[in-house]
């Protein structure tokens, strides 16, 4: 048989029709009856969400491309105008689908359940009508600007993601009967204001269902009180995206605070990439817009109702209805770090594990509180990437520094779409006394450490935390993260290295145990390969399995294409993106890819390679990514602590099990669900672990010590 070329472009998907393919299955969500309607509408506003931030960064990028005649083809051999073609294609599919979905299906169960939502106001009763004309009065009209565009008045700027209404006006005839001519009709333009609700609830006949409307179309209804002297012709909703992948010349910028607090704001007005409006909006008030936002015919979206179903995240939280939402599970402690413990003597006892959201983010919180006021901590050094808006740890970091301590704190100011929040935080910080580094030139700082450093009897000692995720409390309880606390003098020294080199390019002669990017993390994930290929040549044992978020690195892709030629056993759990194809006959018939899509989003990246039966466990901030592995500083620390060892064996154990939320990629490209084994009821593993963390929230367990690493079904390991 020829040898095979793993280069060719075939066997290669694209990266951002892979990714549709990824918000398919979050969307496919919308369609699981299992599941409570309230929870199925949130995977359509997820949806929304998802596509709003892929126009605005990766379309926007390829027309960037586009535009300045870049013709070189991606990995998988497609030109930026071959991929914006395909995008569009699948883009229209995917929000028919959303749409079909949300009127067809969801909608009717919710008019069942008590939960009517009117799409237009023509459909409302006279007390209704009445209600919401009473309410654009007092709530909405004093909150309005109206703008014209006529001869003397310029064409309004349109604000990025916001949703307006576009009418068609002219002037009503005088008492003499004269007045404007019908081809002297004016355009007009109103914000939805942001300020206010999108939904708002109706007065109900029976007092039995919940009633709601949008705020739209109490707008549009009322259309005419904002032009007294003409007539409403036609009114309909619209929404535009703007190309918001701002592009920042780092090195000629002196001060990168102001130079990106400047590109913030540049976003509200960048190129128009994408145009909304109501499928059935009037031709010539869609001419007007066409013309005047300089959008494409291949741009404009005619949608089958709401436009923006972001706001079906309002209507999940509404009061009431908790029978039509999962019961909430609470984060569980950990069983070495229980409320009030001094966390500084439990980490000195052994590596902890932090899985969450299952165990809660508290010891994270609680490891910056208690070094901010024990009188032994003399520094603390973090990263900071995201953070949430009322964030206690960056409370306690400011209250480190009021109390005498040296704080170190390097906020990521070029975290997309964070940016803003962040300038906030890293303000405040340095208020407080705290020394904050913005970042490094040319790279994003997107790992997660912190560092602190205390006096003891003994000497000084250092305690660490290394994590896959964002020290973030309120995406912790959303997002499925790894993260180890621990003292090991190896750890600490690689610690202080990194802040070392953050702060001031002081890089050490050698590493301990840290593995950085962009360093020398990518030549380590191609050794470990190689090394399994070295094994599997010489007729032993070779395993790979690896958990990310996106997978599109084509070194990388190649590497796990020759470790498959070899007989190297590959299991990947990769959530969003990915680039590689499996079951190519001689290019990938030993990988199998799988992508668990469930309640919470899946964050974690964890690396395990067999290595002849001595089994090296990663953890770390880095997807395989040109990105991460080549332009962000990021970190991958060797889990290495038995115990530890295999609880993480037991996370990947379980995911590999997963057989209700779980897809596997076929030899096409496509993604099909699992199937459980005949006879065997459905397991998923985010259920598991939740059941695992109320179980083992004990003083005493030793579960994980009897555990052996066998990958196989979930379902068989905890049947109750």
């Amino acid at each position: 048989m020829a040898k095979v070329n793993i280069s060719d472009a075939k066997y290669y998907d694209n990266r951002e029709l892979s990714w549709l393919k990824f918000e398919r299955r979050v969307l496919n969500e919308a369609t699981n009856k299992e599941l409570p309607i309230l929870e199925r509408l949130k995977f359509v506003s997820i949806t929304s969400s998802n596509l709003d931030e892929f126009f605005m960064v990766r379309v926007a990028s390829l027309k960037d491309m586009e535009h300045a005649g870049y013709t070189k083809p991606d990995i998988a051999g497609m030109t930026p105008t071959q991929q914006l073609i395909a995008i569009n294609e699948k883009t229209r599919e995917l929000v028919d689908f959303q749409y079909l979905t949300f009127n067809k299906s969801l909608t009717p169960i919710l008019k069942e359940k008590g939960i009517i939502i009117y799409e237009k106001y023509e459909d409302l009763n006279q007390e209704q009508l009445k209600f919401i004309d009473s309410f654009f009065m007092s709530q909405v009209y004093p909150v309005l600007t109206p703008m014209a565009f006529d001869a003397s008045r310029p064409f309004p700027l349109i604000r990025n993601k916001s949703l307006n209404i576009a009418a068609l006006i002219e002037k009503k005839k005088d008492s003499f009967g004269a007045g404007a001519e019908s081809d002297d009709v004016e355009f007009a333009t109103v914000q939805v204001p942001s300020v206010l609700p999108r939904i708002v609830r109706l007065p109900s006949d029976d007092k039995v269902n919940d009633c709601f409307i949008l705020l739209e179309q109490i707008i549009e209804r009322n259309m005419g009180k904002l032009f007294l002297n003409y007539n409403v012709v036609a009114a309909s909703p619209y929404r535009i995206m703007r190309n918001a992948d701002f592009s920042i010349d780092e090195e000629g910028a002196e001060d990168l605070l102001i130079e990106i607090e400047k590109q913030i704001k540049s976003r509200q007005w960048g190129e128009v990439i994408r145009l909304e409006v109501e499928a059935s909006i009037n031709k010539k008030l869609l001419a007007i817009l066409k013309k005047n936002l300089g959008v494409n015919e291949i741009d404009i979206y005619k949608i089958k109702g709401p436009i923006d179903l972001t706001f079906l995240m309002k209507l999940y939280g509404i009061e009431g209805h908790s029978d039509l939402r999962l019961p909430v599970f609470k984060p569980q402690d950990n069983p070495r770090l229980r409320p009030g413990d001094k966390i500084f003597d439990e980490i000195k006892k052994g590596d902890i594990l932090l899985h969450h959201p299952y165990q809660t983010f508290d010891p994270v919180v609680d490891f910056i509180a208690q070094a901010a006021f024990d009188p032994q901590v003399l520094a603390i050094k973090q990263t900071l990437y995201r953070v949430s808006g009322n964030s206690p740890i960056i409370a306690s970091l400011a209250h480190a520094a009021e109390n005498g301590k040296q704080v170190t704190v390097l906020v990521e100011l070029k975290a997309r779409f964070d940016e803003e929040n962040n300038i906030i935080w890293a303000k405040k910080l340095e208020k407080a006394g705290c020394h904050v580094i913005y970042g490094l030139v040319g790279l994003k700082t997107h790992c997660k450490i912190a560092l602190v450093v205390r006096r003891e009897e003994d000497g000084i000692r250092r305690y660490v935390h290394l994590g896959t995720g964002n020290y973030n409390d309120s995406t912790a309880k959303l997002y499925t993260d790894c993260g180890m606390l621990t003292c090991r003098e190896s750890y600490g020294e690689d610690a202080t290295a990194v802040f070392n080199m953050l702060s001031g390019y002081s890089e050490p002669a050698s590493w301990n145990k840290l593995v950085l990017a962009p360093l020398w993390l990518r030549n380590t994930f191609v050794r470990l390969i190689e090394r399994e290929i070295d094994n599997a040549k010489n007729g032993r044992e070779a395993i790979i399995l690896a958990k990310m978020n996106s997978l599109c690195d084509k070194e990388i892709i190649e590497k796990l294409y020759e470790a498959s030629n070899a007989g190297v056993k590959i299991h990947l759990i990769i959530r969003g993106i990915c680039c590689l194809r499996t079951a190519i006959p001689g290019v990938s018939e030993n990988i199998h890819v799988s992508s668990i899509v469930g309640t919470y989003l899946e964050h974690a990246r964890i690396f395990y390679f067999y290595n002849n039966g001595l089994e090296d466990i990663y953890m770390g901030s880095a997807d395989w990514m040109p990105r991460n592995l080549d332009r962000r500083v990021e970190i991958m620390f060797p889990v290495e602590d038995e115990i530890l060892k295999s609880q993480v064996k037991h996370i990947l154990d379980v995911q590999l099990g997963d057989t209700l939320k779980a897809y596997e990629m076929t030899g096409d490209g496509t993604y099909v669900r699992i199937k459980p084994p005949r006879g065997k009821k459905p397991v998923g593993a985010q259920d598991t672990f939740c059941k695992e963390a109320k179980r083992n929230n004990e003083p005493e367990i030793d579960f994980f010590k009897k555990r052996t690493f066998v990958p196989i079904l979930a379902n068989e390991v905890f049947d109750e």
